[in-house]
This record gives structure tokens, sequence and C-alpha cells, in this order.
């Protein structure tokens, strides 16, 4: 069905074209980047001891075309590529191959892990009309739970369709999508999205040999408040809804928000009843997961403090924590490293990180400061502390403290230092056994030119 849509809207647009299908390219816009990223990962464990270090070199970024609209149609390429250099073992492939070494050779360092590549990250067409939208193909999308994280070298992005309708004066939105593929941020594959979340279980677990994802979404604004609800449904896997409510105003000068998010999730269908055999990979648990995070800030002239809160219920007859397989990090005290990540590699969608494993409670402060009052404009620092605390963590509270330095030469290069300590670094399996590593350092540097 999805071919035929596709076929039907291409060929509208070559109708419509017939006296300025030229001008469509002609009047078009090429865009990319290319960044450069070095990156750095110290671990101590101390029963067994262990002390690790990896680091790597990369080099890439995307280059893209979008052409003009013609009678509402347009078309969008993106080409993405991480070239690694300098790679001695150990490597930390987090910014070039890394899930390709967990889907080909089932190691996020190996062979596989450590080549460069480059992947046609989007070829998207799309039709616009007096506030209604249709496409279909691959693209980078921002939502809650499925998520283009660009926290490496590059973006994750989906392959499917996607409607919207949108009503700019009353502030309102609603649209869906039906989602086929999901490439990862390190992998030039795009593999069917349920697949990619469960590996070599999904036949296990769904009864099928892959899946899609469907969603719905309604969001509504105006210029103090903000609404938005996802609805994410996969059948014979899992149903995830998610809410969120924001507030921000001005008060004699000061800038200030406070915000509400909840998720809740189940297993469905075979699913739900497979899950729950002895010997399933979740421990015979079915997945029954609720979440709450809250978020205030204040922003004094160029200085802006960010407390936040979060809490993921705790049930031990189920498979309590967030399962985030494509990249959705939603929790408001979710830190640079602390964030799930690792859990959209291929296959490993039922595992949690910190603070999004059942039972976690959360506290984050931030800290960010820019200088534009000194004259040195462009800079900017930011500072934020993490504690998780979850009676699981046999070692103790997690604690992650993040110091980033940025600088911002003009809108179109920038470049960023960043520090990353964490005490307890915390992870849960499939089955709820979880993990924590006594000490984590990372240390990252990026240049990125945006044109």
């Amino acid at each position: 069905m999805h071919k035929i849509v596709l076929a039907s809207m291409a060929a509208a647009s070559c109708i419509y074209a017939a006296d300025t299908f030229s001008e469509m390219f002609a009047e078009g816009k090429a865009y990319g980047n290319i960044k450069y990223y070095y990156i750095q990962t110290d671990k101590q464990n101390g029963l067994p001891y262990k002390d690790t270090s990896a680091h790597a070199n990369a080099i890439g970024g995307q280059l893209g075309f979008e052409t003009a609209s013609l009678k509402g149609f347009k078309a969008k390429v993106t080409f993405m590529t991480t070239n690694g250099f300098l790679l001695d073992d150990p490597v930390d492939a987090s910014i070039i191959g890394r899930d390709n070494g967990v889907r080909l050779e089932n190691d996020p360092s190996g062979p596989a892990a450590q080549e460069s590549f480059i992947v046609l990250g989007e070829a998207l067409l799309q039709y616009d009309y007096e506030g209604f939208m249709a496409n279909y193909g691959r693209q980078v999308i921002k939502t809650p739970l499925i998520h283009a994280k660009e926290v490496r070298m590059l973006p994750s992005a989906v392959q499917g369709a996607m409607l919207s309708y949108s009503d700019k004066e009353n502030g309102w939105s609603i649209g869906g999508a039906y989602l086929t593929h999901f490439k990862q941020r390190t992998s030039d594959s795009f593999t069917n999205i349920v697949k990619h979340a469960l590996g070599s279980e999904t036949r296990a677990v769904t009864g099928h040999d892959n899946g899609d994802v469907w969603y719905l979404d309604a969001i509504w604004h105006n210029d103090a408040v903000s609404v938005s609800v996802y609805d994410y449904y996969t059948k014979d896997f899992l149903n995830s809804l998610y809410a969120n409510v924001v507030y921000h105003s001005d008060y004699n000068g000061y800038r200030f928000g406070i915000a509400a998010e909840g998720i809740i999730q189940r297993s469905i269908g075979n699913a739900d009843t497979n899950l729950a055999k002895t010997g399933s990979v979740t421990g015979g648990k079915r997945i029954n997961t609720e979440s709450i995070s809250l978020k205030g800030d204040i922003h004094i002239g160029e200085s802006t403090f960010m407390v936040g809160y979060s809490y993921v219920t705790k049930d031990d007859n189920a498979h309590d924590s967030l399962v985030l397989p494509w990249d959705g990090t939603p929790l408001y005290t979710n830190m640079i490293t602390s964030n799930d990540l690792f859990s959209s590699n291929y296959g490993q969608g039922l595992k949690a990180d910190s603070i999004y494993i059942g039972g976690t409670s959360s506290v984050k402060l931030a800290y960010t400061q820019t200088y534009d009052f000194t004259g040195h404009r462009g800079f900017k620092t930011i500072l934020s502390y993490m504690n998780a605390h979850n009676s699981r963590f046999d070692k103790g509270n997690q604690q992650d403290f993040n110091v980033v330095l940025a600088y911002n030469y003009d809108k179109h290069l920038s470049i960023s230092l960043k520090g990353i300590w964490v005490k307890n670094n915390t992870g849960a399996g499939a089955d709820g056994t979880v993990t924590q590593i006594d000490d984590f350092q990372q240390y990252r540097v990026i240049a990125n030119y945006k044109f």
C-alpha cells in the first residue's frame, strides 16, 4: 500500500510540473554539516577488578538537497557518513558503527563496529496544502519515544508514512504515522522497526518475524501552555501512551516554566502471552511500566536554573523498566550518558539504563550560563548533576556530573567540550537483573560546521 501511495504522489508531482519542473530543482537548497568528533571512555570496576579505556576519532556529517515546493509537492534527500581514523585498540565505536557490530557480530566494538560507512539517511516525498501534510520515505523525526537523538556523529532515522493537519491560528495539530524501518545512529542499515528492537527474540516475543509501529498525536498550545499526547501502537508487542503539559510565563523580568509528563506502557497481544511464559527473555514477566517526570526552570538574565524529578514505578512481578528501543529519552532527569541510548542498539530494546529502570527515583539539577554580557558572544557553559536511587542498586545511588563548554562562532561553526563523570553507572537486563560499574568517565570534543 505504501508503495502505491508513493508512486501516486510522484506521478502527481510530474503532472503539475509540466512547465516548471526544472525550477523545482533550480530553486531548491543544499544543506549539510561537517563534523569532527573525539571520544574517550574510561571505566573502573572493583569486583571483579576491571579497568578499561577506549577512544576514537571520526569525521563525517550530512549532505542533502531539498527541492522548492511545486503545487505543494517537494522532495528531500540526505546522505550521512561517519569515518573513523587513528583507531588504536581498544576502540570506542559509539561514534562509528557500534550498532552494526551489535547487529552483525553481537560485538559492540568488533570489526563491523569500526568500519566507516555512508548511508542514504533521508529520501522523502512530501505534499503540503493549507495545513495538511502527507509524506512517505526515509526521514529524521522527533517525537518523545521515537526520536532522532543526535548525540553522536549522526541522527537516527525512520522509514514510513506520516499525515498531519495543523491549525496555526488556533494553535493545534493532529497527526499520525505508520513506520516500518529504523536506522540507529551508528548503523548504515534500515532494519524492520520491531526486529531492530527485539533482534533474535522477535518471533519468541511477538509471534512474527517483523512488525510495524503506528502512532497518533494531538498537540495544542497558546502563549502560555502547551499540551501534547502521543499513543504508539505496535501489534503483538507494545502500546505506549505519552502525555506532556508545559506552562511558561514572565514575572518582573524573569522567565520561568513548569512541566509534567507521564508514560504508560503495556505489552499487548502475543507479547503479553509470550513474555509471561517461564523462560521468556524477561524471565516470565509482562511489560507493565509507568513513569512520571516533573521539571521547573527559571531564566534570570543570561542564567538558567533547572530542577527535574522522575520516578519509574516498581513492580517485582512485571518487566517494569521503560521500553525505549528507538532513541527516545523522554525523562527530564536525562543526562548526557545516563540516557538509555544503548537500548536503541539492535536487539537491546528490553534493556534499560539508570533513571529508566523500574523503581528508580531521580533528581537533576542544572545551571546554564551564557556570557554575552562580557562582550564575548557565543560562549556557554552547562553544569548538571543527577542522583538516581533504587533499592535494586547494590552499590548505591548512581551519581552523574556533566560539564559542557560550548562556543558558537556564528550560525555555522560550533565547538563543544564535554566532560562526564558517573559513580555507580547502572544498567538492567531484559530480565530486570541490575549491574553497576564503580566509575565511568567520558570526554568528548565536537566541532561542527553547518551550511
